[in-house]
């Protein structure tokens, strides 16, 4: 397909929009991206039970509007589009459960959150214009794919340790505007001016880990796009260079861009391939999911209970801790206990596992647990960061109190990651497991037969009935 005569960020994303279809989509891309709306319809379910959750689906009941859309899981109701993308985007991330993309370049790590806002503006949207199996499959794909390679492109300021933004919420936005786009319908000069309004419109702040406020960067996000792509159907304008121009996007989130990481490059690779997904085992930052696996690894080969730890030395790189993600200290909520290395320790030591039942509340405050965090130290080793923030390396020394002293490194690919994915059996389980709270087993597992056909429904609607707890 040719790119447009002025070669503008938003330009080449809506030559690429407009110009993909169905057909043009690898196999192995559609299996990909059916295993991530399994995967973020999952958690969104479970967090449709979180108070944050409720907090959104209380604040449409105020508001009202035109029922369009369905909100997924506990408490379903119908709403305007953009409020339903809103409030299944925060439900999405309420766990910290949902999928990351992490970069495999040395100058950055955690590039985003890449399912949750194109899923979350596809299922709206896709309800309100009678979507397919394949148009939804297609315009998440290309969601998916444009705000990955943003992220990718962006200088490294934006994340962690520089400016501090949130990406899922700064950079998310553009994922779901472009899948509100193409299940709208618009032309190349529409999608221009949809990403143009996202630009200005697009927020999310670091310092709400751990707080109601995170998911709420992607709710924001989700709810963002679509009201983008609205608005630009409807004759709203923005900057042709809205990325690259001074006061433009990347000079204001980041102060500059590489031009060569996003021109060029769209779907070449498919984002959903290279880098991939990183489908989280536990519900907390995926960049400590490969230490958590090597700690339980050490204590059920060694059979170390709670009880026999005298000290716990985390040597890891700050694309982990401060100023990575996981930068609390100790935990004494279950949103804190998402981004706390020593929490995450103590649960695995104690229970050899870390699920629903450990990040909440009653456990992270137990005495057993309080004690034992308190163990854990998590620190900065120059070696592995060395290695760059590409690399997310767990060096554990666990002393036990008749002076033993037992050392595990955690593995290059970590389980969930692209190159050691969960299978389908497990991914099933996490879905099941996530659904549980809002769906029998059988309604779960006929959801997920249906998406993995995805591409042979004539419409989402059954699907997104299936979801939301309402009769089919």
């Amino acid at each position: 397909m040719e790119m447009s005569v002025e070669k503008t960020v938003s330009g080449s994303i809506a030559d690429f929009v407009a110009g993909t279809d169905f057909d043009d989509l690898p196999k192995d891309v559609v299996e990909v991206a059916k295993r991530c709306i399994v995967d973020g319809t999952g958690v969104m379910l479970a967090g449709s039970t979180e108070p944050c959750a409720q907090i959104a689906r209380s604040y449409l009941t105020e508001i009202a509007g035109k029922e369009e859309a369905a909100t997924l899981g506990a408490g379903s109701l119908r709403a305007p589009a953009h409020l339903v993308a809103l409030a299944n985007g925060v439900a999405g991330h309420a766990l910290d459960w949902d999928d990351t993309a992490l970069s495999l370049k040395k100058d950055r790590s955690v590039l985003i959150h890449p399912t949750m806002q194109p899923l979350c503006s596809g299922l709206a949207v896709g309800e309100v214009v009678g979507a397919s199996g394949r148009e939804l499959l297609t315009a998440f794909a290309l969601g998916f794919d444009v705000q990955v390679k943003i992220a990718e492109a962006i200088a490294p300021e934006h994340f962690a340790g520089g400016r501090g933004f949130h990406s899922s919420g700064t950079i998310g936005v553009f994922g779901s505007t472009v899948t509100a786009a193409k299940l709208m319908g618009l032309d190349e000069e529409q999608i221009r001016h949809a990403l143009a309004i996202a630009a200005t419109m697009s927020a999310g702040l670091g310092v709400n880990h751990g707080t109601m406020s995170k998911p709420l960067n992607v709710g924001r996000a989700s709810e963002t796009g679509v009201t983008a792509a609205r608005l630009a159907r409807l004759g709203f304008d923005g900057p042709a260079r809205a990325f690259e121009a001074g006061r433009g996007f990347f000079e204001a989130f980041g102060g500059g861009f590489a031009p060569d990481r996003l021109f060029d490059r769209l779907g070449q690779p498919w984002a959903l391939l290279d880098p991939g997904t990183s489908v989280k085992p536990y519900p907390s930052g995926v960049v400590g999911h490969p230490g958590m696996d090597a700690m339980k690894t050490l204590v059920i080969e060694h059979g170390i209970e709670g009880e026999d730890v005298d000290r716990v030395i985390i040597r890891t790189g700050p694309n982990v801790i401060n100023p990575g993600p996981l930068r609390i200290d100790h935990a004494t909520t279950a949103l804190e206990g998402k981004f706390c290395v020593p929490f995450q320790m103590a649960a695995i030591i104690l229970r050899r596992t870390a699920g629903l039942s450990e990040f909440s509340d009653e456990f992270v405050g137990s005495e057993e647990c309080q004690m034992l965090q308190r163990k854990v130290e998590a620190m900065l080793d120059p070696e592995i960061a060395a290695l760059g923030k590409g690399r997310i390396v767990f060096e554990i020394e666990l002393w036990t109190r008749d002076s033993r002293c037992y050392i595990q490194r955690s593995e290059d690919h970590y389980r969930g990651g692209p190159r050691n994915p969960l299978s389908w059996g497990e991914l099933g389980e996490k879905f099941c497991d996530c659904a549980a709270r809002v769906l029998t087993r059988e309604r779960a597992e006929k959801a997920i037969t249906q998406v993995r056909s995805l591409e042979d429904e004539p419409g989402i609607s059954s699907l997104v009935k299936l979801l939301s707890g309402v009769g089919v």
